[in-house]
């Protein structure tokens, strides 16, 4: 029987911490943007808004497939 990768585990845990923040930012930062188009920096902010969400749903595909190789091992081949 396999055991669960504890070290794994905490790093896929923190990971899910960092997506966490990554999803809340994003739509903050998307919502500023959009709140003040008329201003000069609307595109660097729309920009960052824009990074972030991609960064939030790279980030939550990343900590599962860390949590699930932590959980059930390695894939065989």
């Amino acid at each position: 029987m396999k055991r669960t990768d504890k070290d794994l585990l905490v790093k896929g845990i923190k990971s899910f911490l960092y997506t966490t923040l990554a999803m809340f930012a994003a739509p903050l930062v998307l919502y500023q943007a959009f709140k003040n188009t008329d201003k000069p920096l609307f595109v660097p902010v729309l920009v960052v808004g824009v990074f972030l969400a991609g960064l939030a749903i790279y980030l939550g595909f990343r900590s599962v497939k860390i949590v699930m190789t932590a959980v059930f091992g390695e894939k065989k081949k």
